[in-house]
């Protein structure tokens, strides 16, 4: 009798350590402030198909890369440019050869106030506006992809005076909806995500500036991590892809840069 329920008992604890998933992991992604939004959905499918967490932590690309040189913890960077994953893998802070083009992001100048910003972005040379929003050029890639529109336009130099610029796109974003600008170079992808946001925009020609080629990179602190080599994998799915395509961005093979 006694081998009987001992039996049984093993039975039920194998059941039950079958019914339980293994421990899940995490995944510390750094992230340019444009890709937030994207991100936040992007997570949740992730977790629900993993069961792994993501903590992600944003800003200007060119301030993430400054923290991971200091040591800051994270497992995988999604920037919004190119150059600075490369530099990563250089100076080996990269996982050499991990590194591929997620999203390739959009320009557009916007307005919470409706037809204020014409469908040719002529509002820039008519003067009807105070202040004009940019994430700073230096260590934003859309602030710098807004600098290069303007001198295009020639206008960098005529409209300085009126410039807010912010610490990186997502501050500059909010600048335009709280009403400190009038309207602001922001990314495509925050217009179309932002469903309480209305108003008036202009899709910047990507022939204004230089390309906005997004690239994540797998960090040395995630080399040997599985939720940060899934992540990383998840990303160049269809699944993933269809929702950034979403959201306004392009979206590329996932072929990987070398």
């Amino acid at each position: 009798m006694q081998t009987i329920l001992v039996r049984g008992l093993l039975a039920g604890i194998c059941a039950l350590a079958l019914a339980v998933p293994a421990q899940a992991g995490e995944v510390h992604v750094a992230v340019a402030a444009n890709f937030v939004g994207p991100l936040t959905q992007l997570a949740k499918t992730f977790e629900q198909d993993s069961g792994n967490r993501v903590i992600f932590s944003p800003g200007s690309t060119g301030k993430l890369y400054a923290q991971i040189k200091n040591g800051a913890p994270f497992d995988v960077l999604l920037a919004a440019d190119a150059r600075r994953p490369q530099l990563l893998e250089q100076e080996k802070l990269g996982v050499a050869g991990s590194r591929f083009t997620y999203a390739v992001g959009r320009l557009a100048l916007w307005s919470p106030k409706a037809g204020l910003v014409d469908p040719g972005g002529q509002v820039l040379k008519s003067g009807r506006f105070e202040r004009l929003a940019v994430a700073n050029p230096k260590t934003a890639p859309y602030g710098e992809a807004a600098r290069e529109t303007l001198e295009r336009m020639g206008l960098w130099q005529t409209l300085a005076p009126r410039l807010v610029r912010g610490e990186d796109i997502g501050q500059t974003f909010q600048f335009v909806a709280s009403g400190n600008a009038d309207l602001g170079f922001v990314a495509l992808s925050q217009v179309r995500g932002a469903d309480r946001y209305h108003g008036s925009y202009w899709i910047v020609p990507d022939t204004f500036h230089q390309p906005v080629e997004q690239q994540a990179v797998l960090l040395e602190k995630g080399r040997n991590n599985p939720a940060a080599r899934a992540f990383m994998a998840f990303l160049k799915g269809k699944a993933a892809r269809a929702m950034i395509e979403n959201f306004g961005y392009g979206v590329p093979l996932g072929v990987e840069k070398q």
